[in-house]
């Protein structure tokens, strides 16, 4: 018989017993720390460990003989019969799945498979053989100064926590057994608080109170669901309640992502003395820069995200629709959740009654309370989230910050982070997933929360996927301090205008004024190519195609004759004008190969009414030339010796924003689209350019 140890960040979870093929388990009871009698592992009992793990133990256990058998040898790439692709890693023995969401890597070790690793953003999962644990990501924990995980967890049930208006919240509350006085990790959220209870176990194991709560509205907390309108206050009267109770030491850190990132940011807007820490992944942000808006405009994902919490429980059923398409094009968009569901969705029809930034979408915003934001953070994010400049906003908060009070781990992940070594045929490097972030994750916690000197508030504050070479990157601010702004200025081919698909970049300003046009529909809006399967809207994708339409203009540098590297937000400043009274404008970067594929890198987008301010409409003077300064997400990339630096404008991007009608018109009440021609300007007194954060060597 051979025994397997499953491992959820380090805590042991579960025992696996092979057997002749047969397969068994034992988990192990979190309020005894014993383990339960063996038990067969079904499908019905797979499906668990994968739901909460990442983990298909039927098939890895299932197939141990196979996954060696596929390693004799040593050979540098394995494909294997369930459509998985390996290579290997470093020594003889790791090898790296390449293919899909959560590939798990694996180790043989004297010819027998010593561990199973995968992957993610909130959790790292380890399969592991016993007494190969040091052929496993285990030895980072063993060698990391860490809280052990040596408590038995006691669940104090549900408490209903008064808020300042004398709504209630609630809370579950675990705490470690035999212990006095503890610091708390609190969770907050939108999705149900039990959802995803049994990925917090492990803080209550090292040593830690945990207290996950519904926020207000939401499962079976009281009051009405307003998106990010009441988390300040609430994430303060929580933060209060919980340094006061008999377990608590007073120290409370925040952990979690998305939406359960935005609320730890918006407690540390209240400057709440007992909020000593915050581990802020994959962060919403500012409504108007990152949701429910971008630019101004309306995001088209947020509707189906709007669908899914339209009732006090999560409902993600409401997000896999196969009407989408039609359900875009219902106007007006303040109707669309009675033309869809029969009633209102409360918060949408409150959403649709500011169109401007006003002092009900300043309430949302942490970032506008951001002068009071002191708490240490570890922030976590990638180049292709949809949140990323929600991040970027957290990132400009801590650039004030001593370094012992941040740390920055950016890669090359979407929103679900730190789960895939391709996206949409784009390949990174083995080295793209770690199996390292859930421990800085802890050591963050320990060192804020418990005053362990561990050294994660020591070396480098900032570490970072650069892609094209495929390599991570260190350096002590973001963006890094070895930075230098260079221009790239738009111009024309040959004595005439240009039309789509040959306007030029180039590091020289042309001398003379033209302008290139174009006809934007908001019925036939240029795609923004995502897979909508997926809900994930900032992906790297293949633009060629796209780039042939007549509504999307082209800039092209020449060849790069050496390697560049810029990292950072990247800014396009352009002068345009429009036929139309308020239009959108968008801009992408793409990383143009040898063979004229163009990858997306990044994208940055602004509704024109909103030029001067998110604060204030200013409709356009129809033909009136307007200058623009549109900031992109972030990235680093090295582009290669032969590569071209691109740039699009256009005014559409469907599926990620809701067209602009062109009227100028409250586009929540709209239901009329008007076409209108738009012409970008460069040379001569309106130099349109982009400037690069280039990194000097």
């Amino acid at each position: 018989m051979i025994r397997f140890g499953l491992y959820q960040s380090g805590v042991v979870r579960a025992r696996i017993y092979v057997d002749c093929e047969a397969l068994s388990v034992s988990d192990l009871d979190i309020s005894t720390l014993k383990y339960t009698e063996p038990r067969a592992l079904d499908e019905q009992g797979n499906e668990y460990y994968k739901r909460c793990y990442n983990l298909d133990i039927l098939h890895l256990c299932g197939n141990l003989v196979e996954y060696s058998e596929l390693a004799r040898g040593g050979p540098s790439k394995i494909e294997d019969a369930w459509e998985q692709v390996y290579e290997r890693v470093g020594e003889e023995g790791q090898y790296a799945g390449r293919i899909g969401k959560y590939p798990a890597d694996f180790v043989v070790h004297d010819g027998e498979i010593a561990s199973f690793t995968v992957t993610g953003r909130d959790f790292v999962t380890t399969l592991v053989r016993d007494g190969y644990e040091e052929f496993s990501c285990l030895k980072y924990w063993r060698q990391a100064d860490v809280s052990p995980a040596a408590h038995a967890v006691r669940h104090l049930g549900t408490a209903m926590i008064p808020m300042r208006d004398g709504v209630c919240l609630a809370t579950d509350i675990w705490i470690p057994d035999n212990c006095s006085r503890v610091p708390t990790v609190l969770i907050r959220t939108p999705y149900g608080r039990m959802a995803k209870a049994n990925d917090y176990y492990r803080f209550v194991m090292r040593g830690y109170a945990v207290c996950v709560q519904d926020v207000r509205g939401q499962g079976d907390s009281e009051g009405q669901y307003l998106p990010k309108y009441y988390e300040e206050q609430d994430g303060d009267d929580t933060l209060n309640y919980i340094a006061a109770l008999d377990f608590s030491d007073g120290a409370v850190g925040m952990f979690g992502a998305s939406y359960l990132g935005c609320v730890q940011w918006a407690a540390a807007a209240s400057g709440n003395p007992h909020l000593k820490a915050i581990v802020s992944i994959v962060t919403s942000g500012d409504p108007f820069t990152d949701l429910p808006r971008k630019g101004g405009a309306l995001t088209s994902g947020v509707m189906a995200w709007a669908f899914s919490v339209k009732d006090k429980e999560h409902q993600k059923k409401n997000m896999e629709r196969r009407d989408w398409g039609s359900i875009m094009k219902l106007r007006p968009l303040k109707k669309v959740p009675e033309l869809v569901y029969g009633e209102e969705i409360p918060f949408w029809t409150k959403w649709c009654s500011h169109e401007s930034q006003d002092v009900f979408w300043k309430q949302c915003s942490w970032y506008e309370h951001r002068e009071n934001i002191k708490t240490p953070a570890l922030i976590v994010s990638g180049w292709y989230d949809d949140n990323g400049m929600a991040t970027t906003q957290a990132l400009e908060v801590v650039s004030v910050y001593a370094p012992q009070d941040k740390k920055i781990i950016l890669g090359p992940w979407m929103h679900q982070g730190n789960a895939n070594r391709e996206i949409h045929g784009v390949a990174f490097g083995n080295n793209a997933l770690r199996s390292d972030l859930d421990l800085y994750y802890q050591l963050w916690l320990d060192n804020k929360l418990k005053g362990h000197e561990n050294g994660v508030d020591k070396g480098s504050r900032v570490e970072y996927y650069e892609v094209g070479s495929n390599s991570w990157r260190s350096c002590e601010e973001w963006p890094p301090e070895n930075t230098l702004p260079k221009y790239l200025y738009l111009g024309s081919q040959g004595n005439a205008q240009s039309s789509a698909g040959d306007g030029l970049l180039s590091f020289q300003p042309s001398g003379e004024e033209r302008f290139d046009s174009y006809i934007f529909d908001p019925d036939n809006p240029a795609p923004h190519i995502i897979d909508m399967s997926e809900n994930e809207l900032c992906v790297p994708e293949n633009y060629t195609e796209m780039e042939k339409r007549q509504d999307v203009l082209v800039y092209t540098s020449e060849p790069i004759e050496e390697t560049l590297s810029i990292a950072g937000d990247i800014t396009v400043e352009f002068y345009a004008s429009s036929t139309a009274r308020d239009t959108d404008w968008v801009v992408r970067i793409t990383d143009v190969d040898e063979n004229g594929n163009s990858v997306r890198l990044c994208d940055g987008l602004l509704r024109a009414k909103f030029r001067n301010g998110f604060d204030v409409i200013e409709l356009l003077t129809p033909n009136k030339i307007e200058r623009y300064c549109i900031r992109t997400s972030k990235i680093a990339v090295a582009f290669k010796k032969g590569h071209r630096i691109r740039l699009q404008i256009t005014s559409g991007a469907e599926n990620y924003i809701f067209p602009n009608p062109g009227t100028g018109n409250n586009f929540f009440t709209d239901t009329e689209n008007l076409k209108a021609q738009q012409k970008i300007f460069h040379g001569g007194p309106h130099t349109s350019k982009m400037i690069l954060p280039v990194v000097a060597e």
